[in-house]
């Protein structure tokens, strides 16, 4: 019965892979690198005892502990205390994510899209397709696990040994089988590949809330989110592995009611009823611009509350600036003007974070233009008196407008945090003003995405890869003292810090002059191409 059930499953997982043969190695080689680079870094960053032991005491801060989780080794802050404290369950989220994308495309998804029908006209099994993803995802994050770990144990950091880098590589690789789990369970619950993706960044979301909020106030609490579990490993400090046998116990759970619904579901269908529609459209719907908001929503609504909240906790930072900037490097990295607080200064060195955080939902919106399309959907849209300008332009505003707001909540939320912390915080005019620049960046950023969905939508994906090398270069360059140009590679490197830089108009009108002409070519090139489908 069950060899019938997963009939085939090898010949799909080989499918699987090779349609995966460039997404998945990036998902792989980014989170590994990334943290690779990162904890290189951090004997560059913290070189004495007494910088470690002054970052230490920040650490004991309640808003801290809410968004990193309680260390077990304050009292000796080496580098593996410290990368472990503070990295674990961010790069945890971000394996989750890895995971949710993953396995929602494979599965409801690719079911939503009719290609799930097909596949099951072949000889294969019921589960064969959800039993091939789940193989393919296993294996990724086993690798993943093992590069990270086997990774930090070859840089050879004092204090990050082999034991202890095999097991923040290894918790990394049994959270994402985790969420593999319970994106498996969402994708039987919900009829859409939207509600999947929804549904499981909500609870991770959740989860990271009930940690963070168990963490402060009801340890407790905390215990019902896996966050916690893999916090309790005690990485580089006591190397506890208990949680690892625990996460993947439930991932087995998980992965097997997930199993147990998809076989008795019927194909499409969902466990949770779609809402019954409304009986007459909104007027708002009349418009393209109405449409694409409706579409988009959940991922506009979700990105600017997400970066609203990224404001507040970066604000409670500058409660503890002083410690916080009792190192030499952290301090190098911010400019040398006289006249200004160092609270004035940090604030310069953050709103450049949070306008390339502002710019991801700014260009998914455009992006969502190649999906629609690949969806048939905008045929559709075509077939009645609608231009391609018209599709394209509703885009457009709904990107720049969103990347306005966006900034302005980030900018909010970081006053609104800095008011709490600070006995005299900085002024939000000066806040907003000071963020609100880098609007020309977003907006040139989005000029390049316009052009390529425009005129070659396959590479599309290039914008991501370069807003990863604009993190890493404007970010990561001012941390390891890069090359100027490498920054300057980018438009944020062009923006000016306000306040204590004066701003060159110039610069700014030739970069807008630039996004303009960019957007005129993705124009040209999207009235002329073909439309896929």
């Amino acid at each position: 019965m069950l060899k019938r059930l997963m009939y085939n499953t090898k010949e799909l997982a080989l499918f699987i892979l090779r349609r995966d043969r460039v997404r998945l190695p990036i998902w792989i080689l980014s989170i590994t690198i990334f943290t690779l680079v990162l904890a290189a870094a951090y004997p560059g960053l913290f070189p004495t005892v007494e910088e470690r032991q002054a970052l230490a005491l920040m650490m004991e801060n309640p808003a801290v502990i809410f968004m990193l989780g309680p260390s077990t080794g304050l009292n000796k802050y080496t580098y593996g205390a410290m990368f472990g404290h503070e990295m674990l369950v961010f790069s945890a989220i971000a394996v989750g994510i890895m995971n949710i994308m993953l396995f929602t495309r494979h599965t409801r998804s690719d079911e939503e899209e009719g290609r799930i029908e097909v596949i099951r006209s072949l000889p294969v099994g019921r589960l064969a397709n959800i039993s091939a993803t789940t193989i393919i995802l296993v294996a990724a994050n086993i690798l993943l696990g093992l590069l990270i770990g086997f990774g930090l144990a070859l840089l050879n950091i004092e204090s990050m040994g082999v034991n202890g880098s095999l097991l923040y590589g290894m918790s990394l690789g049994v959270i994402g089988i985790l969420f593999a789990g319970i994106t498996a369970i969402f994708a039987q619950l919900t009829e859409s590949a939207r509600g999947t993706i929804g549904y499981s960044f909500l609870l991770l979301i959740g989860l990271y809330l009930i940690r963070g909020i168990g963490d402060v106030s009801s340890e407790v609490l905390s215990w019902f989110s896996p966050l916690t579990w893999i916090v309790k490993t005690e990485v580089y400090v006591n190397n506890v592995w208990w949680p690892i046998p625990l996460i993947l116990l439930v991932s087995i759970i998980l992965i097997s009611f997930a199993f147990y619904l998809n076989a008795i579901r019927d194909l499409e269908a969902g466990f949770i009823p779609s809402k019954p529609g409304r009986s007459e459209a909104p007027k708002s719907l009349n418009s393209t611009l109405g449409l694409g908001y409706r579409i988009l929503r959940v991922t506009i609504i979700s990105w600017i509350t997400g970066l609203f909240v990224i404001g507040v906790a970066y604000g409670s930072v500058f409660g503890e600036m002083d410690t916080f900037l009792n190192n030499s490097i952290l301090a190098d990295i911010l400019p040398d003007v006289e006249g200004y607080s160092k609270d004035v200064l940090f604030l310069t060195f953050l709103n450049v974070i949070m306008a390339m955080l502002c710019t991801i939902p700014s260009l998914l919106i455009i992006q969502r233009i190649k999906v629609e399309e690949k969806k048939a959907r905008i045929q559709h849209l075509l077939s009645r008196p609608i231009s391609r300008n018209t599709i394209i332009s509703s885009y457009l505003f709904l990107s720049v407008l969103v990347g306005v707001i966006a900034l302005l909540l980030s900018g909010i939320g970081l006053y609104a945090s800095i008011v709490a912390v600070m006995d005299n915080p900085i002024p939000l005019d000066l806040i907003i003003s000071s963020i609100f620049v880098y609007i020309v960046a977003i907006i040139f950023m989005i000029s390049i995405s316009v052009m390529i969905v425009g005129t070659y939508p396959k590479a599309s994906n290039i914008i991501w890869l370069y807003l990863g090398y604009t993190f890493f270069s404007v970010y990561l360059g001012e941390l390891l003292q890069f090359p100027e140009i490498m920054s300057k590679l980018t438009p944020f490197g062009y923006m000016p810090q306000l306040p204590i830089d004066k701003v060159n108009y110039l610069t700014l009108i030739i970069i807008t002059i630039i996004s303009i002409g960019f957007i005129i070519i993705g124009y040209i090139g999207y009235n002329k191409r073909d439309i896929d489908g």
